[in-house]
């Protein structure tokens, strides 16, 4: 198949590096708002604008130059998502180094892999916590000279503050005025200016080297989309260290908006309505856990109240599917929609704030039908495509033309194609440089033509719009010889059952197909409220046989719309969720499947017995 082709004009104008693009918004809109964040619950949120965010971004590079940080050298950023992360990651890519992104809850032994890999000379720390892990690897990490902590115990040698660096960058810049100014134009385009390590085939995290221009170039295209611009308000809560994080960083400075920061993800919802954000982005399980409290929240409710809400998207539907086909909405339709808008959309609408224009869904593959709940409620969520060796972004829909189940067309400048298997394979300025100090897994990852292979399966309709159909090596084949794809399965279960926090189907070489299920903490114990059993823990709620038949009743419904061979003969119900301390789950709230599968290979094994 011909690969397809998008406009590429706008590519020529973007800055030449993300550090230019910075410090040009800074001059561009210096007295707008840039970011606001938390100071304490109860508290306003404090805000600073441009100006303000490239004063202090100008002291903390000038601070890592002090301390003999040089072009493309890396220093690490250790924390969670808040406004200090942005800020000493503006400041490594304005002294002309490169940033190292390292989650928060990555074991200590691993830390010191990707620290000592990247030879990273600095590392901004969160807390005492992750100082810890430091200390705990020091003699692993001879090129480590000094730890930076944003809050927690310094040592005025080894471990200094952030205002310490500041206060550095200060004296230095007093000696010489035009250090940072020296550094950002000695950029180049093509230098490094990420690294983020993602899970190697060996177990080992292997680096992803992201250029400048792979990250001013997803500004540009989103920019060039007109989908953005200086009156939007985000909310940032996405993991920093991963690609989508680091994109809508990108996104920020070519198009102005100002940006709310609060990673904490228990604090979500609260925020929403706090911030009353125009757009966010998130992961699937975030709007999966939305949708679940929603509807049993209603069907707590029971009786009339929930017979409107039935109603009301019983009639979202109708107008959604007359509308997406083009197709006019009779007037009696038009009316029952006013109705049930005010009386039941508009009130899911404010609890996402009331002025979300739109979600932004990545990392994962989003349920169609989650999202055309959402859709009938008047909340679109543009679902998007990319990994982390494509700087994250490569394909989005657009508020203006989407497909619900699609993850729309490829960013202008990009290419896409299909080759063997239907992988999806990817060619444009976002692909990364390769993997860092290995040659053969860089080979490997890309076709002799150069492109990127990205091991997903899909298809292309008439219009350029992406759909992904699988993921090539998570199909499995039973041992009667036929073809499963389990997030397919996964995905139907959590669209029936609004308990489910996961669901993950197993079976390769198998003669059956069975499931692991973990239930939503806050969605049982909604249901333990109703059925006479509140207080008991999850753990002993799972074992209810009261529950088990209600997760059977589920199951027996996804039965029905799978063929024989893929339908769920058996499942267990985990006695706890999966958490991303456990390693069960990515930062991105992904699942890892093949470790949930060794954790729980005995409990798979016995329901073959």
């Amino acid at each position: 198949m011909s690969p397809v082709v998008r406009d590429t004009s706008f590519i020529d104008k973007r800055s030449p590096n993300m550090a230019a693009q910075f410090r040009e918004r800074v001059a561009k809109t210096p007295n707008l708002e840039a970011f606001r964040f938390p100071v304490a619950d109860g508290q306003p949120w404090k805000s600073i604008t441009w100006q303000e965010a490239g004063d202090r971004v100008e002291r903390l590079a000038a601070g890592l130059l002090a301390l003999g940080i040089e072009s493309e050298q890396r220093v690490g950023i250790a924390a969670s998502t808040r406004v200090e992360w942005i800020e000493a990651d503006l400041a490594v890519m304005c002294a002309g180094a490169a940033t190292t992104t390292v989650y928060p809850s990555t074991m200590a032994a691993d830390v010191a892999y990707i620290l000592a890999d990247s030879e990273s000379r600095v590392v901004f720390a969160e807390d005492d916590e992750q100082v810890g892990k430091l200390r705990e690897h020091k003699a692993e990490l001879p090129k480590l000279e000094k730890v930076v902590v944003f809050e927690g115990t310094t040592d005025g040698d080894w471990v200094i503050g952030l205002d310490d660096l500041a206060a550095l960058g200060e004296k230095h810049l007093a000696e010489h005025p035009d250090a940072v100014d020296k550094a950002v134009e000695a950029i180049g385009p093509d230098q490094l200016a990420t690294l983020i390590y993602t899970s190697g085939t060996t177990g080992r995290p292997k680096g992803v080297r992201l250029r400048h221009s792979s990250w001013t170039y997803e500004g540009a295209a989103i920019q060039s989309q007109g989908i953005l611009d200086e009156n939007d308000l985000q909310f940032l809560w996405l993991p920093m260290a991963h690609s989508f994080g680091k994109v809508l960083l990108s996104t920020q400075l070519a198009c102005g908006f100002a940006t709310a920061v609060d990673g904490r993800v228990d604090k979500i919802i609260d925020n929403l309505a706090i911030v009353k954000p125009t757009f966010m982005g998130a992961a699937p399980r975030i709007f999966e856990k939305a949708y679940a409290r929603i509807i049993t929240m209603q069907e707590a409710e029971g009786g009339l109240k929930l017979k409107i809400f039935s109603t009301a998207f019983e009639v979202g539907k109708k107008v959604d599917a007359l509308t997406l086909a083009g197709k006019p909405v009779p007037p009696l339709l038009k009316l029952q929609h006013a109705l049930f808008d005010r009386l039941v959309f508009s009130k899911i609408r404010d609890r996402f704030g009331g002025r979300v224009r739109f979600f932004i869904s990545g990392s994962a593959a989003l349920n169609r039908e989650i999202a055309e709940w959402f859709h009938a409620a008047g909340i679109l969520i543009l679902e998007g495509y990319g990994l982390t060796e494509t700087s994250a972004g490569a394909f989005v829909n657009h508020p203006d033309e989407y497909k619900i189940g699609t993850v729309g067309p490829v960013f202008p400048g990009g290419q896409v194609r299909l080759g063997e298997n239907d992988e999806i394979e990817i060619k444009g300025p976002n692909v990364m440089d390769g993997y860092h100090n290995l040659p053969e897994e860089t080979a490997a990852s890309l076709t002799e033509d150069g492109w990127l292979k990205t091991g997903d399966k899909g298809s292309l309709d008439a219009d350029g719009f992406l759909t992904i159909t699988g993921r090539i090596k998570e199909l499995f084949k039973t041992s009667g010889g036929k073809y499963v794809a389990p997030p397919a399965i996964e995905a139907k279960f959590k669209a029936l059952c609004p308990y489910v926090s996961q669901f993950m189907v197993f079976g390769n070489e198998r003669n059956y197909v069975i499931a692991l299920v973990t239930l939503d903490p806050d969605a049982i114990a909604g249901w333990a409220a109703e059925n006479g059993k509140g207080g008991a823990s999850y753990t002993d709620l799972v074992r209810l046989p009261e529950v088990r038949t209600m997760v059977q009743e589920y199951v027996d419904q996804l039965n029905t719309q799978l063929n024989r061979w893929e339908t769920i003969k058996k499942f267990e119900i985990l006695d706890h969720d999966l958490t991303i301390e456990s390693g069960e789950l990515t930062p991105s709230l992904k699942v890892k499947r093949n470790v949930v599968e060794t954790n729980n290979q005995a409990l798979i094994d016995g329901l073959y017995a």
